[in-house]
């Protein structure tokens, strides 16, 4: 016996002693003052994956479209979207997107499979516009209603639309880009009454005059999971936006950020964000059909007019950029400040101090910072209370969509490799590229029409030789207790008034100028503001002076306001890199100090409609915020 519990003893020796070896995790891990936090995130998650696994294994696919149908079956009168001093009930924008469905079916002959590009702001047509579309099971491209002439066609063309529908106020947009259309056979559709131009065909009418009952769902019977929904679109690096394919799996797991977030079917929803951008439209719209909820759908966002809608309406849920949330803490201080019912905003890019100062102002509010991009297979939702962070490390998180932090070369802007040539993983509370590994589970479709831009975004032989990864082009860290922050975007684009901007787009707008023979377009830091702002360093054409104005009437004419570099510095040569790409390291740090820079600087004066010499009294009215950028 003694010697048989000595075997037994010896046996579980060693199991032991491993017991002992994860003892100091798991009390870490059970004393660790966001378990519950984590535990309540993860389980919510599984739920929604679960769900997620049982639409897909249906026959027909259940949609996001199937999900509205069904919610106006329950809550046909329930209110879906208040806009303008008019409200519309579920059963109201169901009507009207079958009339939508069969306007276009009739006078567009659209079919399953087709795509449409949409190119209007918000308001509640664009709605049931996109609903009227997934029920004929077309796709529908959100255009950004401030692009024009080669972008707007670029956009346009990636997506393979054979069909446009514009709103009223943007028929001199479309007019620009007519003769083109017509080339290529696209049918123009403007929500009008009427219209005189040839070749651009009212449809306000028709919609009118269409019947609201329901449509078959045999017009979308071959819809799946892996079925284009959506084209959003994403800045280029080759200067001209992506278009990112979402499918209607996709539009799914965008959906569910709202739920992740702790929103109920009782909540009301603020949207002031434009719809053409995924967080408007999928964390959004889709995410309110998600959850059965009611929408404030405002044109554009207005910090004055912010807290007074929210009391109006008795909104529980606000969307923001960091911009937004700074705008709202620079709005004079009110003694009802606090008085209002929002407990969750769900967005995007706000610093520390401004996120700080919000809570002091405007009271005891969750805020729902995330990391994503639209096209991206990797994201990061702030389910704490914990300030500065987008995320946190959790297990699961990790093993269902596996992702890691490389080192990178800001310098060549390409990763570090070792002498195998595979990636560096970056240690704790070190910056590193951002990046998600492509598998079944986590994809990466990529850009419609553009396999070059979707290639560049795959980075292979990262942690194993042939393994594929996706690129986010975002340096993150991950500290010591786990959490995740956003440090910086690398490459060829930066973030300014809540948009992306592609700094080569830029560059080539600027050297169409007569004076200009070449253009380094890059993003810099401004005290007090969010994000980076649009600086060019150019070099003149010999012989020839800067001409302020001209550049201004190129850059107003063809470049939406947020991408207008708003400061310029004259170099007489640029320096490269080993590939012969621009340096921009040095020029980001200097910025557009006249102190520190010894070239000639310009700033963009939008009142005298040129450049003028930016002087230190301009520099100090900047940082002062005297003058508003």
């Amino acid at each position: 016996q003694s010697a048989r519990s000595k075997v037994v003893a010896g046996h579980w020796l060693p199991y032991s002693f491993s017991g002992l070896a994860v003892l100091p995790f798991l009390l870490k891990t059970l004393f660790d003052p966001y378990f519950g936090q984590d535990c309540s995130y993860i389980f919510r998650a599984i739920k929604l994956g679960i769900r997620l696994q049982k639409y897909k294994k249906k026959n027909p696919f259940y949609s996001i479209l199937d999900c509205f149908l069904d919610t106006v079956k329950k809550q046909p009168n329930k209110t879906f979207m208040h806009f303008e001093g008019t409200s519309h009930s579920y059963i109201e924008v169901d009507k009207q997107s079958n009339k939508v469905a069969r306007a276009l079916k009739t006078h567009a002959n659209l079919k399953e499979g087709d795509t449409v590009a949409l190119f209007m702001g918000n308001e509640p047509s664009y709605a049931w516009i996109w609903l009227g579309l997934a029920k004929l099971g077309c796709a529908t491209a959100l255009l950004n209603f401030n692009i024009r002439s080669k972008s707007l066609l670029h956009c346009f063309s990636c997506c393979g639309a054979k069909v446009i529908i514009a709103a009223a106020e943007l028929k001199e947009a479309v007019e620009e880009v007519l003769p083109t259309l017509k080339q290529q056979g696209i049918s123009v559709y403007l929500l009008s009454e009427e219209c005189s131009v040839e070749g651009i065909n009212p449809l306000s009418e028709h919609i009118t005059q269409a019947s609201d009952t329901p449509l078959s769902a045999d017009l979308r019977a071959n819809i799946t999971s892996k079925s284009p929904a959506l084209y959003i679109y994403t800045s280029g690096t080759t200067g001209l936006p992506k278009a990112a394919l979402v499918t209607q799996e996709r539009v799914w797991t965008a959906s569910f950020i709202q739920a992740v977030s702790g929103v109920t079917s009782e909540d009301v929803f603020y949207i002031n964000l434009p719809l053409y951008h995924s967080a408007g439209f999928l964390i959004g719209l889709a995410g309110a059909i998600e959850r059965g909820i009611t929408v404030v759908l405002r044109r554009k966002f207005s910090a004055s007019q912010f807290w007074e809608d929210c009391r109006k309406h008795h909104v529980t849920v606000m969307q923001y950029i960091g911009e937004t949330m700074r705008y709202l803490c620079n709005t004079p201080m009110k003694d009802n400040e606090k008085d209002h019912k929002v407990r969750i905003a769900i967005g995007n890019g706000v610093r520390s101090d401004i996120w700080r100062e919000f809570l002091n102002r405007f009271g005891d509010v969750a805020v729902r910072e995330l990391y994503a991009a639209t096209e991206g297979n990797i994201g990061f939702i702030n389910y704490t209370s914990k300030i500065g962070v987008v995320g946190r490390v959790n297990f699961l998180h990790r093993r269902l969509f596996p992702y890691t932090l490389i080192k990178f070369d800001i310098e060549k802007e390409e990763p570090v490799r070792n002498s195998k040539g595979l990636c560096i993983q970056a240690m704790k509370g070190e910056a590193g590229l951002l990046v998600g590994k492509i598998t079944k589970r986590s994809p990466f479709v990529g850009y419609a029409g553009n396999d070059q831009q979707t290639e560049k975004k795959r980075l292979r032989d990262v942690l194993q030789k042939g393994d594929l990864y996706f690129n986010t082009g975002d340096l993150l860290r991950i500290d010591e207790q786990n959490f995740v922050q956003f440090q910086d975007r690398v490459g060829d684009t930066f973030r300014w008034k809540g948009e992306n901007v592609a700094t080569t787009e830029v560059a080539d707008i600027l050297t169409m100028v007569d004076c200009i023979e070449e253009a380094n377009v890059y993003g810099v830091k401004v005290e007090g503001h969010e994000g980076r702002i649009g600086m060019a360093a150019v070099k003149v054409e010999e012989g020839k002076e800067f001409d302020g104005a001209s550049t201004f009437s190129q850059v107003a004419s063809y470049l939406p306001a947020y991408a207008r570099p708003r400061f310029i510095r004259i170099q007489t040569s640029f320096e490269m890199t080993g590939t012969f790409k621009m340096k921009k390291v040095t020029l980001v740090e200097e910025g557009f100090n006249p102190a520190v820079v010894q070239d000639p600087l310009f700033f963009l004066d939008p009142a005298k409609k040129t450049y003028v010499p930016l002087t230190e009294e301009i520099y100090s009215s900047i940082n002062t915020r005297e003058i508003k950028l």
